[in-house]
């Protein structure tokens, strides 16, 4: 049970009104949606940054993975310690920390200074997102209450991801790339003001209290050099000492976080919550769609821009039936869960993603934006929309008030973790594709570029299919209806989100 410190004693959860309860639900849903668009906000303005700063071609996408890997890393830690100190405390500290962060971006005046400022925003993001998600959960003890709202916590969570690509396109066309990062200013200051007036304070009645700092430093790290050793294959070769021996280093930090981990007095992530089959199979299911979605997005919006020509700004609201379709899905899922079941709604929802991911493969050098992209990326989105509503549920049900800062950031971790990977795996093999055929050609034409260039695309896109694949054995094969027992999905109102 969630124990109220007492210079923060507000009214039990059951006294609570509700509407006082969906405005904490706003407030908390304004700072996820900053939190996660802010992953794929600088997508657009890849191309702009890298003339700005004079970034390379193979560090550039440290410009994301610095993000993501540091959030990734640390959500574990972030989700624990508002167990320990209190949510609201953490969550605001994580607003301020993330807001001056990116103000120092916007100011960055080097490379090495916008990817230090982004690891500093990932770390941020870390003690936001899993604070955030624990404050909805003991907010909303009632289990159909606590359905509505997840439902509009993945609606936003879901869709922050792709009004990025939106607003990137606006901001930078508009203003200039600084201001991707500028805009979080005054939204943190609004949503650090507002936390303080209406978000209550909670934390966990736990008998021992401490951190895990070698655990954090462990799985980050290991994360980390993994994600360098995979961009680093690309020129070094597979097969090269250097990426042999880097690997094997990923995975000796790796190793030791899991014998941390079941060592420590005060544990990063207890192993034995992994023993909740349901929150289990919820988070690897989130890790393999998320690896495809981020790559996707990614090489989604060099398409628009290097094959179709758009602008930043076109290329920006060509995304909007994508944001459109995810809101669709996850509206539609509060009405199937209690017709249908988890199960049935998360396969539907996988099918319609891996069928639109499987379109993108056939994108010709010569396409156009309605055939050949968006009729992919429509049925994919609607299918992500579909599915995370579900997924969120079995992630942060079926766990005790004690541990829901751990579940919730190991939902998250799997999330932030499967997008910096994915991207890695992805991209690499995109550009060993692209270098192989352009190889013997030093002075190819464009068009002999651009053809390389889209098979690139295909390899990225042919291995999103397997990941969204694999994602819908892994429910159909592993989910069973006891697993499903501590999860009430009854008939749950469907929720309306505005964009």
């Amino acid at each position: 049970m969630a124990v109220f410190t007492p210079e923060q004693q507000p009214a039990a959860p059951a006294e609570r009104s509700p509407a006082n309860r969906w405005i904490v639900l706003v407030v908390v849903c304004f700072a996820q949606f900053m939190v996660v668009l802010d992953a794929t906000i600088v997508n657009v303005a890849l191309p702009s940054i890298q003339r700005g700063l004079h970034f390379s071609e193979a560090n550039l996408q440290w410009v994301i993975n610095a993000y993501t890997l540091v959030f990734g890393g640390f959500l574990l830690l972030g989700g624990r310690a508002g167990d320990l100190i209190g949510r609201k405390r953490l969550f605001v500290a994580g607003v301020i920390l993330f807001s001056l962060a990116s103000m120092f971006n916007g100011l960055a005046s080097s490379s090495a200074m916008l990817i230090g400022g982004r690891a500093l925003q990932g770390l941020g993001a870390a003690l936001v997102s899993p604070a955030a998600l624990s404050i909805l959960t003991t907010t909303f003890p009632n289990s159909r209450e606590r359905t509505r709202a997840l439902g509009v916590w993945s609606a936003i969570a879901v869709s922050g991801s792709a009004f990025g690509l939106i607003l990137g396109g606006v901001l930078t066309d508009a203003l200039s790339w600084r201001w991707i990062f500028f805009v979080n200013v005054p939204v943190g200051i609004l949503t650090v003001i507002a936390a303080m007036r209406i978000v209550p304070e909670s934390r966990a009645a736990l008998a021992q209290r401490g951190f895990d700092i070698a655990g954090a430093i462990a799985v980050t790290g290991g994360l980390a050099l993994l994600v360098y050793t995979i961009v680093g294959a690309q020129s070094a070769g597979w097969g090269s000492a250097r990426t042999i021996g880097l690997g094997a280093a990923a995975i000796a930090l790796l190793a030791g976080f899991i014998a941390i981990e079941s060592r420590s007095r005060f544990p990063l992530m207890r192993l034995a919550i992994f023993k909740v089959r349901s929150l289990a199979i919820a988070d690897a299911t989130l890790l393999l769609v998320v690896s495809g979605m981020f790559a996707m997005f990614f090489f989604a919006t060099l398409s628009v821009q290097d094959i179709l020509g758009y602008s930043p700004l076109k290329a920006g609201f060509a995304f909007l039936p994508v944001t459109a379709g995810i809101m669709i899905g996850a509206g539609l899922s509060q009405q199937m869960l209690g017709r249908v079941g988890i199960r049935a709604t998360s396969l539907t929802g996988l099918i319609f993603a891996t069928a639109g991911m499987a379109w993108l493969i056939r994108l010709p050098v010569h396409g156009s934006y309605l055939p050949d992209l968006l009729a992919g990326l429509f049925p994919l989105a609607f299918g992500m929309g579909l599915v995370f509503v579900p997924i969120t549920l079995l992630g942060t049900s079926g766990v005790s008030h004690e541990d829901a800062g751990l579940a919730s950031g190991l939902f998250n971790t799997a999330q932030q973790v499967g997008g910096a990977l994915g991207l890695a795996i992805l991209s690499t093999l995109a550009a060993d594709r692209t270098s192989t055929l352009l190889a013997g050609h030093p002075h190819a034409g464009s068009a002999l570029a651009q053809s390389a260039t889209v098979s690139g695309f295909h390899v990225a896109f042919l291995g999103g299919t397997i990941l969204m694949a694999a994602a819908a054995l892994l429910i159909a094969t592993l989910l069973r209806r006891h697993h499903l027992a501590h999860v009430d999905v009854s008939a749950p109102a469907p929720v309306a989100v505005g964009a």
